[in-house]
């Protein structure tokens, strides 16, 4: 089956010119020396409880809006109880003071948390011009409204979204975006498998006494769940009315995109073991899954992989938004081409990932222009699932993060990871210092988190724009973005914040330009129907973009 696969898509992997080079991309880790010292603590045990291995997002948010994106790392919590015992199990909100420095005001924010927590979702639910926080996890989850004065208050029950007990499910990812197109965020919540403390089997080797984590195949999925923003500051739970509920699946990463180009935001959840969901949005409150018939349920070769996190953003600049999953190793990181036609066909092997991504594993990962030369390049956050990979394998548990460059022809190329080998999990996205090149937050396990400085050299243009949204919603989530550069190259974006696993990454949609100083036309299509242009943009900015009323 490969075989032929590979044929049909060869046209794909060779088109257009046979570039080699690229242009470097440099990422460096300034963490420790800019104050950040966050260590996510798993508590992991001799017992291997299945949730010590699944930790944790982080997000970038700019909380204060004063123009510096900040930083929000998630934590475990002590097992079996699942609950906060000390101040070292509290998620953490570091305020970005300039100059890659960073201050802890956690305490003071109010945004410690309680339980053992997963994952993070950033973005104005409320429409205030504040960014707010949702944090999934272990049957408990976690609204924190931003109160627009340095701090947050927990409205978990106030806006009727499930709080925490026995019954709640395990949450293991979560995305904002307004699936009805009217002008208020949605909320997505990927729920993983049913688990509790008394429930993990034995596995690994006991004659040996090898104890490791479980395959998923020992726990029962859960379905995902759908809460439909009132506009009132609470929230409907439409899991069942939209569909969603119908499909179990265990869920791990969450992509927002409009794949089919109907103005409606469809929904990429990838499933570790089991075939992966695409929910495509009819527009009437319902979602159809779509995944087998689209292609993207499983690899070409049928096979469901451990997949973790996802991307859903157009990487081949054809204005068709792909599909990129990180997986483990032995895996390969799938890479899925939009056709245009509802379609995608799996591209992993043709565009060289296979190949390059088989020895390694990821969980984070996201889709950004590292080095600003027009093609957007792929970061993973490496690691294994398991702690203790080298008594069952060859291959390693700590693992680099890995960096590979876009050559613009359909290939991608090893441009390394400029990482220490850890437990690399989360990974969040955005500029930092503000120079227009993306950096890299990754949270790792009983290790120091990594703040990865992007000092990629040469000088190459870029843009970024912060969309704020009148009849749409305020952070413009959804928005699609065309921009057509002095030379005539045409890019494509979209304004999201759920990108990779259990992260949130800052909302600016960032191109990179090349040698072009300037920009002819960008064409913005707003979630509300409404259509933007703007002509002869300057490169190098950072450029808000304020919907039209009318």
């Amino acid at each position: 089956m490969r075989g032929a696969a590979l044929a049909a898509i060869a046209c794909f992997a060779f088109a257009g010119p046979q570039r080699e080079e690229f242009a470097p991309i440099v990422l460096v880790d300034v963490a420790g020396e800019g104050g950040l010292h966050f260590v996510l603590d798993n508590h992991a045990t001799p017992d291997k409880y299945q949730v010590e291995t699944m930790p944790a997002g982080v997000a970038v948010i700019d909380f204060d809006n004063d123009g510096l994106e900040d930083l929000y790392f998630i934590n475990g919590a002590s097992i079996p109880e699942l609950a906060k015992t000390k101040p070292s199990y509290w998620n953490r909100l570091y305020r970005n003071e300039g100059n890659f420095r960073f201050t802890d005001v956690t305490e003071r924010a109010g945004v410690a948390g309680e339980g053992f927590s997963m994952a993070v979702a950033a973005a104005d639910y409320d429409n205030d011009g504040w960014t707010d926080l949702f944090v999934a996890g272990v049957n408990r989850n976690i609204l924190f409204r931003n109160n627009g004065d340095g701090t947050f208050s927990d409205v978990t029950v106030k806006a009727g979204i499930a709080a925490a007990g026995p019954s709640k499910p395990w949450s293991i990812s979560a995305g904002w975006f307004d699936f009805d197109n009217d002008g208020h965020l949605d909320l997505f919540v990927v729920n993983y498998v049913k688990w509790s403390p008394t429930g993990d089997p034995y596995c690994g080797l006991p004659k040996q006494g090898y104890r490791c984590y479980c395959h998923p195949k020992h726990y029962e999925g859960l379905p995902n769940t759908l809460y439909r923003n009132n506009g009132d500051g609470t929230f409907t739970d439409v899991s069942e009315t939209s569909g969603i509920s119908a499909h179990v699946g265990k869920g791990m990463g969450l992509a927002f995109a409009d794949y089919d180009g109907d103005g409606l935001i469809d929904v990429f959840v990838c499933n570790d073991t089991v075939r992966n969901f695409l929910f495509r949005n009819q527009g009437n409150g319902r979602f159809t899954e779509t995944a087998l018939r689209a292609g993207v349920a499983l690899n070409e070769d049928g096979v469901a992989l451990s997949s973790m996190g996802a991307d859903f953003r157009d990487i081949d600049n054809d204005g068709k938004p792909d599909v990129f999953v990180t997986a483990l190793s032995n895996e390969t990181f799938p890479l899925f081409r939009n056709l245009g036609n509802g379609t995608f066909q799996d591209v992993t092997y043709a565009s060289r990932l296979g190949f390059l991504s088989l020895p390694f594993g990821g969980f984070g990962g996201g889709v950004f222009d590292l080095n600003n030369d027009g093609w957007k390049d792929i970061f993973v956050a490496g690691s294994h699932v398991m702690d203790n990979e080298e008594l069952f394998s060859s291959r390693a548990s700590r693992q680099p993060n890995k960096i590979f460059a876009n050559l613009g022809n359909g290939r991608f190329a090893d441009a390394g990871g400029n990482s220490a080998l850890r437990f690399h999990r989360g990974a969040a996205f955005g500029d930092f210092d503000n120079d227009g090149r993306i950096d890299v937050a990754v949270s790792c396990l009983n290790e120091p988190a990594e703040l990865l400085r992007n000092a990629s050299p040469g000088e190459n243009n870029w843009l970024q724009l912060k969309l704020e949204g009148r009849r749409s919603n305020r952070d413009g989530i959804g928005a699609k973005v065309r921009l057509t550069q002095e030379s005539g190259a045409v890019q494509y974006n979209h304004v999201t914040t759920s990108v990779g696993y259990a992260s949130s990454s800052a909302r600016r949609v960032h191109f990179g330009l090349g040698s072009d100083a300037a920009i002819k036309r960008i064409e913005i299509a707003w979630p509300s129907g409404a259509r933007q242009t703007l002509d002869n943009v300057k490169a190098n900015q950072l450029l808000r973009v304020v919907e039209p009323e009318s």
